[in-house]
């Protein structure tokens, strides 16, 4: 967990990116405790209640799941779960843009990819 909270977004919900975060970016594992609320709140100075939050918000996307009296694991599948969702949305946010503006100027999609190679190559 990187200790970035801002004003962005609700806190629950930054708690709850920071962990998909650590799923997606192999720091916290499949069956994997993730740290407690406790842990959390002190960490972040904030109230247990927002951490709450934040992880429920987790259980109920089925990315982290409760052993009562134990703590908080993560899913088998959580990361392949989110790498999917976030291709999704990304394909959403940048690719369908990126192809709507090439077809305004002209482009065709080898032009497109011609000018992602040339770019990576700088």
């Amino acid at each position: 967990m990187k200790p970035i909270l801002d004003e962005s977004l609700p806190i629950f919900q930054q708690i709850a990116q920071m962990v998909r975060n650590d799923i997606v970016e192999g720091e916290l594992k499949e069956e994997e405790k993730v740290p407690s609320e406790n842990e959390l709140s002190n960490f972040y100075n904030i109230n247990r209640a927002t951490v709450r939050k934040g992880l429920q918000t987790l259980v109920d996307e089925e990315i982290i799941y409760k052993k009562r009296g134990i703590g908080m694991f993560v899913m088998e599948g959580a990361k392949t779960k989110l790498l999917n969702e976030r291709k999704k949305e990304y394909k959403k946010e940048f690719i369908v843009p990126l192809l709507d503006e090439a077809k305004r100027l002209g482009m065709n999609v080898e032009t497109v990819i011609d000018l992602i190679k040339e770019e990576e190559k700088e």
